[in-house]
């Protein structure tokens, strides 16, 4: 298959089930004609000029149903993303250039009012150009249109996926139809992606995880596509949803394993019909938990929207660790230099870590990323020298293993040394009350940064300070200088849709935070049992 639309047009007469809602179930067949009505609508309302179509929805069937009808009608589908509010919403979709949104009731209130640009224009609920799936239903769909496969080839121009944005301001990735088909073809054969197979889209389909590796598998495969119970990733409806389902074949990104494993076991959890799980930015150890607890196997992956990197754990790789290092992957210094070999100490700390860690980076380029849309300034910030510049710091030990370091933003210096933030995570989320942890700096009032981290706990848990002080005393690998200053404890820490912490308002808040936050008064080595609370939230 050549395209997303091919994939699609694969699957017109087959009788399987395709998709499954609740209580409803549609057959592949009836997918397919519900996205050429789709297309058919929008053949109606499509001026000159871009052909990009933004979709504002949760995980529905009316998600689902329009990105056939963009793959169908060789148009641009951009994901729409909810959490984003504002000015920052309308300019990613006038950046855009989209001529169409399609939202619902419930997302509807975060465009009135709004500029999105020449194409959409001010929305409105009676604006011609803002479809609104559910408050105004359409009751004159178009026959299903024919498509013209000719005419859509791997090359044209599918979607456009933003960044999630965690550090910096989201961009938007350029991917083809025939990147998206090839992503989705390789999970597909690699999981055995079938009829009889069920995928659960329970990863926000606007980001690019949903898309390749649980939507495009599912199409290219035939599996069929389940959504989850509410529309929305709940770790408390996951087991439920996967048995009502009979989901085989689960996708994720940042921390659901967390969320999942925090819910209370029960004896018979790994009665269930999940097979496989894929993956990527889990927290340490929550891989081999997840395996062992649901009894299916879990694979932990490294790569980003763009698509320049990618990076598969072994069996042989360190928990932790990425995985070993492909031909052509390095880590260089400022100088682009190679970086030496990670040392550890006695105790298993990073002892080189402002010589060892640096930028990873391909030294093959990327023939997998196709750019940003219309900014040329990111598109060469990636490309430098012919190679591809991930923006992720790592390092690597010296059996070859590479070991994630945190974003190129990341780095904190403390009395002079220098570090990142990843290997403190790694560290805090050893803590068995702590669901997912970021590090972060905030200026020291001399020079230099102070640690601050924030922590999520799991539900029930109470955050005890001398505890947390003494757990942090017995962590053999946590340099003295690694020790956060401040602990931020939140029920609930600011995160994307996809559950990424989303460390650059933390660093924003810092200690003017709506969280408690806690201060180590004293900092000398095996006393940090001495966590004061500082502050209350706001």
């Amino acid at each position: 298959m050549r395209s997303i639309a091919e994939a699609w047009m694969a699957r017109a007469g087959d009788t399987n089930p395709g998709l499954r809602f609740g209580d409803l179930e549609w057959s592949w067949s009836e997918t397919v004609d519900e996205a050429r009505r789709r297309a058919g609508l929008w053949a109606r309302l499509r001026q000159p000029g871009p052909p990009h179509v933004a979709v504002l929805l949760d995980n529905v069937p009316e998600h689902v149903w329009w990105l056939g009808a963009c793959a169908l009608s060789g148009s641009v589908f951009v994901g729409g993303n909810p959490t984003h509010r504002g000015p920052a919403l309308a300019e990613e979709l006038a950046h855009t250039r989209c001529q169409l949104l399609v939202t619902d009731r419930r997302y509807l209130g975060l465009v009135e009012g709004l500029d999105l640009g020449p194409g959409i224009g001010i929305a409105s609920a009676v604006n011609p150009r803002v479809v609104v799936v559910d408050a105004d239903p359409v009751t004159d769909w178009p026959e299903p249109v024919e498509p013209d496969l000719g005419d859509i080839g791997p090359d044209g121009l599918g979607y456009l996926i933003f960044t999630s944005g965690t550090t910096g301001k989201p961009k938007a990735c350029r991917c083809t139809q025939g990147r998206m088909v090839l992503v989705g073809a390789v999970l597909a054969e690699r999981y055995a992606l079938g009829p009889g197979s069920c995928c659960y889209l329970s990863m926000p389909l606007f980001h690019s995880n949903a898309l390749m590796a649980g939507w495009a598998p599912a199409v290219v495969g035939g599996a069929t596509m389940a959504l989850p119970t509410g529309a929305r990733f709940s770790a408390s409806g996951f087991l439920s949803d996967v048995r009502r389902y009979g989901v085989t074949y689960f996708n994720y990104v940042g921390r659901p394993l967390s969320y999942v494993l925090a819910t209370p076991e029960q004896s018979d959890d790994a009665d269930n019909p999940l097979k496989f799980v894929f993956g990527n930015e889990a927290a340490p150890g929550d891989v081999e938990r997840f395996a062992r607890r649901f009894g299916c196997d879990v694979s932990e992956n490294y790569g980003s929207t763009e698509g320049g990197v990618a990076i598969t754990r072994t069996p042989e790789t360190p928990e932790g660790a990425l995985g070993p290092a492909p031909p052509g992957i390095r880590v260089v210094d400022g100088n682009d230099q190679e970086c030496p070999v990670a040392e550890f100490d006695g105790s298993g700390r990073l002892a080189n870590a402002d010589a060892a860690i640096g930028e990873l980076v391909s030294t093959n380029g990327s023939p997998n990323f196709e750019g940003y849309w219309e900014n040329e300034e990111a598109d060469q910030s990636k490309l430098r020298k012919g190679w591809y510049w991930t923006g992720d710091l790592a390092y690597k030990d010296a059996a070859g293993f590479l070991w994630f370091a945190g974003r190129a933003d990341d780095w904190l210096r403390v009395d002079g040394e220098n570090f990142a933030a990843a290997p403190v995570v790694r560290i805090l989320q050893r803590h068995p009350d702590v669901v997912m942890a970021a590090v972060y700096a905030i200026p020291d009032p001399v020079v230099g940064d102070q640690v601050m981290a924030a922590i999520e706990l799991r539900p029930g848990a109470e955050f005890d300070g001398k505890g947390f002080g003494r757990f942090l005393a017995g962590q053999p690998d946590l340099g003295p200088k690694w020790v956060p200053r401040f602990v931020r404890v939140g029920g609930s820490l600011p995160t994307t849709a996809t559950a990424k912490i989303l460390v650059r308002q933390l660093r924003a808040e810092a200690l003017e935070c709506p969280d408690p936050v806690w201060e180590l008064v004293s900092m000398e080595p095996l006393l940090y049992d001495s966590l004061d609370r500082i502050s209350s939230a706001r």
